[in-house]
Protein backbone atom coordinates (compact mmCIF):
# COMPACT_ATOMS: atom_id res chain seq x y z
CA UNK A 1 0.00 0.00 0.00
CA UNK A 2 1.38 3.40 -0.85
CA UNK A 3 1.26 5.68 2.29
CA UNK A 4 -0.75 8.86 1.66
CA UNK A 5 0.98 12.35 1.27
CA UNK A 6 1.36 14.29 4.44
CA UNK A 7 -0.62 17.34 4.27
CA UNK A 8 1.17 20.64 2.71
CA UNK A 9 0.61 23.69 4.36
CA UNK A 10 -1.10 26.59 2.29
CA UNK A 11 1.22 29.35 1.23
CA UNK A 12 0.94 32.56 3.52
CA UNK A 13 -1.84 34.71 1.76
CA UNK A 14 -0.69 37.76 -0.86
CA UNK A 15 -2.12 40.19 1.20
CA UNK A 16 0.45 39.18 4.04
CA UNK A 17 3.33 39.15 2.21
CA UNK A 18 2.70 42.30 1.05
CA UNK A 19 2.24 43.69 4.95
CA UNK A 20 5.35 41.52 5.62
CA UNK A 21 7.23 43.56 2.86
CA UNK A 22 5.89 47.12 3.18
CA UNK A 23 6.66 46.66 7.03
CA UNK A 24 10.12 45.96 6.29
CA UNK A 25 10.61 49.27 3.95
CA UNK A 26 8.77 51.37 6.06
CA UNK A 27 11.70 50.09 9.18
CA UNK A 28 14.52 50.53 6.47
CA UNK A 29 13.36 53.75 4.91
CA UNK A 30 13.13 55.16 9.01
CA UNK A 31 16.64 53.44 9.68
CA UNK A 32 17.99 55.57 6.48
CA UNK A 33 16.86 58.72 6.72
CA UNK A 34 17.72 61.99 8.21
CA UNK A 35 16.06 62.94 11.46
CA UNK A 36 13.78 66.25 11.32
CA UNK A 37 12.01 66.15 14.49
CA UNK A 38 14.43 68.67 16.48
CA UNK A 39 11.94 71.14 17.63
CA UNK A 40 12.81 75.00 16.63
CA UNK A 41 10.84 76.58 18.97
CA UNK A 42 12.32 74.18 21.71
CA UNK A 43 15.56 75.53 21.17
CA UNK A 44 13.96 78.97 21.15
CA UNK A 45 12.63 78.22 24.35
CA UNK A 46 16.64 76.60 25.60
CA UNK A 47 17.76 80.35 23.92
CA UNK A 48 15.89 82.79 26.15
CA UNK A 49 16.47 80.14 29.21
CA UNK A 50 20.50 80.69 28.46
CA UNK A 51 20.08 84.28 28.20
CA UNK A 52 18.44 84.20 31.51
CA UNK A 53 20.98 81.84 32.91
CA UNK A 54 24.12 84.00 31.49
CA UNK A 55 22.66 87.39 33.18
CA UNK A 56 21.99 85.32 36.84
CA UNK A 57 25.69 84.02 37.05
CA UNK A 58 27.07 86.83 36.13
CA UNK A 59 26.18 87.75 39.55
CA UNK A 60 27.60 84.74 41.42
CA UNK A 61 30.12 85.07 44.18
CA UNK A 62 31.87 81.88 43.84
CA UNK A 63 32.53 79.52 40.65
CA UNK A 64 30.48 77.28 41.92
CA UNK A 65 27.88 79.21 42.42
CA UNK A 66 28.18 80.38 38.58
CA UNK A 67 28.33 76.24 37.69
CA UNK A 68 25.44 75.86 39.64
CA UNK A 69 23.00 78.21 37.51
CA UNK A 70 24.56 76.45 34.31
CA UNK A 71 23.84 73.28 35.14
CA UNK A 72 20.20 73.87 36.34
CA UNK A 73 19.81 76.00 32.89
CA UNK A 74 21.52 72.74 31.19
CA UNK A 75 19.04 70.39 32.85
CA UNK A 76 15.91 72.43 32.16
CA UNK A 77 16.99 73.00 28.64
CA UNK A 78 17.58 69.22 27.95
CA UNK A 79 14.14 68.82 29.59
CA UNK A 80 12.71 70.91 27.24
CA UNK A 81 14.67 69.68 23.99
CA UNK A 82 13.12 66.15 24.34
CA UNK A 83 9.42 67.52 25.45
CA UNK A 84 9.97 69.62 21.91
CA UNK A 85 11.16 66.43 19.86
CA UNK A 86 8.59 64.51 21.22
CA UNK A 87 5.94 66.76 20.24
CA UNK A 88 6.96 67.05 16.84
CA UNK A 89 6.99 63.84 16.33
CA UNK A 90 3.54 63.00 17.32
CA UNK A 91 2.56 66.35 15.17
CA UNK A 92 4.42 64.85 11.96
CA UNK A 93 3.25 61.06 13.24
CA UNK A 94 6.66 59.68 13.16
CA UNK A 95 8.61 57.56 15.80
CA UNK A 96 10.08 59.64 18.16
CA UNK A 97 13.42 57.77 19.05
CA UNK A 98 13.43 55.26 16.32
CA UNK A 99 15.69 54.97 13.07
CA UNK A 100 18.23 58.29 12.69
CA UNK A 101 16.37 59.73 16.04
CA UNK A 102 17.74 57.08 17.93
CA UNK A 103 21.46 57.41 16.16
CA UNK A 104 21.31 61.30 16.70
CA UNK A 105 20.47 61.46 20.59
CA UNK A 106 23.37 58.69 21.15
CA UNK A 107 25.91 60.77 18.93
CA UNK A 108 25.31 63.80 20.73
CA UNK A 109 25.16 62.77 23.78
CA UNK A 110 28.18 61.19 24.10
CA UNK A 111 30.42 64.40 24.25
CA UNK A 112 28.32 65.63 26.94
CA UNK A 113 29.27 62.49 28.94
CA UNK A 114 32.71 63.15 28.30
CA UNK A 115 31.91 67.08 29.32
CA UNK A 116 30.81 66.09 32.56
CA UNK A 117 33.31 64.07 33.40
CA UNK A 118 36.12 67.24 32.35
CA UNK A 119 33.97 68.98 34.41
CA UNK A 120 34.11 67.39 37.23
CA UNK A 121 38.10 67.15 37.11
CA UNK A 122 38.52 71.19 36.30
CA UNK A 123 36.35 72.24 39.22
CA UNK A 124 38.58 70.01 41.46
CA UNK A 125 41.39 72.00 39.79
CA UNK A 126 40.05 75.10 40.17
CA UNK A 127 40.76 75.86 36.45
CA UNK A 128 37.03 77.57 36.13
CA UNK A 129 37.73 80.00 33.22
CA UNK A 130 37.96 76.69 30.84
CA UNK A 131 34.23 76.05 31.83
CA UNK A 132 32.97 78.35 29.38
CA UNK A 133 35.01 77.19 26.39
CA UNK A 134 34.87 73.69 27.10
CA UNK A 135 31.06 73.48 27.41
CA UNK A 136 30.77 75.18 24.14
CA UNK A 137 33.26 73.43 22.40
CA UNK A 138 31.75 70.02 23.45
CA UNK A 139 28.41 70.82 23.18
CA UNK A 140 29.26 71.93 19.35
CA UNK A 141 31.03 68.34 18.96
CA UNK A 142 27.58 66.61 19.87
CA UNK A 143 25.74 68.59 17.89
CA UNK A 144 27.51 68.37 14.62
CA UNK A 145 28.26 65.19 15.29
CA UNK A 146 24.41 64.52 15.58
CA UNK A 147 23.85 66.74 13.07
CA UNK A 148 25.30 64.43 10.74
CA UNK A 149 21.83 62.50 10.89
CA UNK A 150 19.69 65.48 10.60
CA UNK A 151 18.82 68.67 8.41
CA UNK A 152 21.89 70.63 7.24
CA UNK A 153 21.62 73.49 9.38
CA UNK A 154 21.93 71.30 12.80
CA UNK A 155 25.65 70.68 11.81
CA UNK A 156 26.33 74.30 10.93
CA UNK A 157 25.52 75.63 14.13
CA UNK A 158 27.59 72.87 16.04
CA UNK A 159 30.29 74.24 14.12
CA UNK A 160 29.24 77.90 15.05
CA UNK A 161 29.65 76.79 18.89
CA UNK A 162 32.65 74.65 18.27
CA UNK A 163 34.29 78.02 17.03
CA UNK A 164 32.79 79.68 20.23
CA UNK A 165 34.49 77.44 22.20
CA UNK A 166 37.44 77.16 20.63
CA UNK A 167 37.58 81.41 21.30
CA UNK A 168 36.22 80.68 24.55
CA UNK A 169 39.86 78.32 25.90
CA UNK A 170 41.96 81.34 25.25
CA UNK A 171 40.09 84.73 25.91
CA UNK A 172 39.65 86.23 29.76
CA UNK A 173 36.91 85.37 31.98
CA UNK A 174 34.69 88.13 30.82
CA UNK A 175 34.73 87.30 27.61
CA UNK A 176 34.28 83.79 27.93
CA UNK A 177 31.20 84.43 29.89
CA UNK A 178 29.67 86.49 26.85
CA UNK A 179 30.43 83.87 24.54
CA UNK A 180 28.16 81.61 26.77
CA UNK A 181 25.38 84.30 26.13
CA UNK A 182 25.99 84.20 22.56
CA UNK A 183 26.35 80.55 21.88
CA UNK A 184 23.66 79.05 24.57
CA UNK A 185 21.52 82.36 23.88
CA UNK A 186 21.90 83.71 21.09
CA UNK A 187 22.71 81.05 18.75
CA UNK A 188 20.21 79.03 20.02
CA UNK A 189 17.23 81.28 19.18
CA UNK A 190 18.75 82.32 15.79
CA UNK A 191 19.20 78.46 14.54
CA UNK A 192 16.15 77.74 16.56
CA UNK A 193 13.88 80.34 14.66
CA UNK A 194 15.67 78.92 10.91
CA UNK A 195 14.72 75.28 12.04
CA UNK A 196 11.01 75.82 12.77
CA UNK A 197 10.87 78.43 9.50
CA UNK A 198 12.47 75.73 7.01
CA UNK A 199 11.25 72.59 8.82
CA UNK A 200 8.04 72.64 9.98
CA UNK A 201 8.32 73.47 13.71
Amino acid sequence: MTPLPSPVEPPPALEDRALDQLRYIRRAMEEAGSFTTVSGWAQVAIGVVGLMAAAIAHGQASPRAWMGVWIAAAALGFALSIAGLVHKARRLGVPAFAGPARRFVLTFCLPLVAGAGITVALDRAGLHPLLPGTWLLLFGVGVAAGGAFSVRTVPVMGLCFMGLGLVGLFVPWGLSEALMAIGFGGLMIGFGVVIAWRHGG
